[in-house]
């Protein structure tokens, strides 16, 4: 079957990619950076195909109880409702078992009605095991020989997938994190079989000189790594041959970050300070910066949206047109601002039953519920906070996110969040709305009035819903860390949370936050109300224009996939 046109293309692997709100095969941050970066090449022309797994139960479904207790379910959804089927199936060799894996298609339709396909790869078919008809059903599931046959099929599987429809040689292959690393053992496989008899330099080479990786995790922790015997059961003792004579294997360990690093002739961080970082993580490797976007047509508000239509025109197929969002007059942001804020006060009282006021100050955090992200950070001192809701004006503030179901420090994170909330009185309510996801993203991020970000550094590797706010004229309150320390411009796109010292101190942080809330922000937005509006247009003009996936996609055109 060959659905291919004729100009080269890249294949865009990544293990999760957020393709539609009805199709849960996206956790958060990275899978919904993935399917940003597909609109945009897809509103480029930008000759690509995206290969992911389907996760037919998806990630999860969250609940949580009156004490902020989180219990999860699956997300199961039905696949033939919103894909094709095609009509091919592969086989990967996987724990010495033939394992069938059959592609669904889904296309992403550009601004001028280009229709980029991406493949989701499937193995509930009935020659299969029942063991290995689960293997695309969890994203980010099971232990850690769960994983690796998952990025087996991922890796293998896609290139396999590929090959059968018709992409043949031309395709350069870009991977959106080390989860879909293995696909260079498959290239490296056709480059053996093509004639070379040994595994040399050259093989090596020319395997890399088709493929682009980029990185996302500045923490060693979060980089996939599997121990050598389990490797050797996974993928069979002649792989595990090419593993070690590539030098891929370090300390009888195969990381899969390392495995990206060593077969990719360009490599990229995702903002300036997470390639500085990654620099010193992987010694001997040249780590460019291509700092994340967001598809700006997705997550801008409607409200919004039509007021970019009027004055700045061209805007969706040129995201750099946002720049001419400056001329904007001050009083019509600040209006189509307040129409968002009603949408997402709507939503809010659609999913929990409580109304909270439009003429309170609104700050919004929701991302990952993990230690390092400090969601409570805000809520350390309620009695301070509480003070500054008394003396200058009201604060609501916005929670989502899901912890993973084995963090349990991200579980207890939230369950501190309903206990603060308990105590901080009419002044300062405190919401965490459950089961976050695409949809109630894009209410946040269009409708509150601040978006607070506050991880410890250097942990941030770039970070992307304060972008999404920026779209939507809500200025950022975060640490310098990430994309923010390239978008920030104090009181000008927002403002920073300064720190004292290069150590870990939470109070000191804590401490900053609060004073910038009270004696610079607050007082701007309830007594300076147009100077505050300046802010959020100036967020647009400046940030929107910059932070956005067709910059991105046009940086990894012009610098990766030349």
């Amino acid at each position: 079957m060959n659905i291919t046109t004729d100009q080269p293309k890249i294949a865009y692997f990544s293990m999760e990619i957020a393709l539609d709100p009805h199709i849960p095969t996206y956790s958060g941050g990275l899978g919904v950076l993935a399917g940003d970066i597909l609109r945009s090449a897809a509103d480029l022309a930008v000759p690509v195909v995206g290969v992911t797994l389907l996760h037919r139960k998806g990630y999860f479904h969250q609940s949580l109880d009156d004490c902020g207790v989180q219990s999860e379910s699956p997300h199961d959804w039905s696949p033939e409702e919103a894909l094709a089927a095609l009509p091919v199936v592969v086989t990967v060799q996987i724990a010495g078992r033939d394992v069938r894996v059959r592609p669904w298609l889904f296309r992403v339709a550009g601004f001028d009605g280009y229709k980029l396909p991406v493949f989701l790869l499937d193995t509930d078919l009935p020659e299969n095991s029942a063991e290995d008809r689960g293997l695309t059903d969890q994203l980010y599931g099971g232990d850690q020989r769960y994983r690796l046959r998952q990025e087996a099929v991922l890796g293998l599987g896609g290139v396999a997938v590929l090959r059968e429809l018709g992409y043949g040689s031309e395709l350069a292959y870009h991977m959106n994190e080390g989860h879909s690393a293995l696909l260079t053992l498959a290239l490296l496989e056709e480059q053996l079989n093509e004639g070379e008899k040994e595994l040399t330099e050259e093989a090596i080479d020319a395997v890399r000189s088709r493929c682009v990786f980029t990185t996302h995790t500045p923490v060693p922790a979060g980089h996939d790594q599997f121990p050598k015997d389990l490797v050797r059961e996974v993928l069979g003792a002649e792989r595990m041959a090419e593993l070690d004579g590539s030098e891929c294997l370090l300390d009888g360990v195969l990381n899969m970050t390392y495995l990206g690093l060593r077969f990719s002739h360009y490599i990229n961080g995702v903002s300036m300070r997470h390639s500085e970082v990654s620099l010193d993580m992987f010694p001997g490797y040249l780590v460019e910066a291509i700092t994340n976007g967001v598809h700006a047509t997705t997550w801008t508000s409607q409200h919004l949206a039509e007021l970019f239509d009027r004055y700045t025109p061209g805007w969706r197929n040129d995201n750099r047109y946002l720049r001419y969002a400056i001329r904007i007059p001050l009083d019509e942001v600040r209006d189509r601002h307040l129409s968002a804020k009603r949408d997402l006060l709507d939503e809010v009282e659609k999913r929990c039953g409580e109304r909270l006021k439009e003429d309170a100050f609104t700050v919004g955090f929701a991302r990952r519920a993990t230690p390092y992200k400090r969601a409570d950070l805000l809520l350390s001192d309620p009695a301070r906070l509480r003070q500054i809701g008394q003396q200058i004006g009201p604060l609501q503030v916005i929670y989502g996110g899901k912890a993973h179901p084995r963090d349990e420090g991200g579980k207890e994170l939230i369950r501190k969040i309903f206990q603060a909330s308990r105590q901080l009185g009419e002044f300062v309510r405190v919401i965490y709305l459950e089961d976050y996801d695409w949809t109630l993203a894009q209410h946040l991020v269009g409708g509150t009035d601040l978006w607070l970000n506050n991880p410890r550094p250097p942990r941030e590797a770039s970070g992307t819903s304060g972008m999404k706010a920026a779209c939507n004229g809500v200025p950022s309150l975060s640490v310098l860390d990430g994309w923010w320390i390239e978008g920030h411009i104090e009181g000008v796109t927002g403002w920073s949370i300064p720190r004292e010292s290069t150590h870990e101190d939470d109070a000191s942080e804590a401490a900053a936050l609060y004073d910038k809330l009270e004696r610079v922000i607050l007082p701007l937005y309830y007594e300076q109300p147009l100077a505050y509006a300046e802010v959020m247009r100036s967020a647009i003009a400046l940030n929107a224009s910059f932070f956005n996936t067709q910059r991105v996609v046009s940086q990894y055109v012009l610098h990766a996939y030349s």
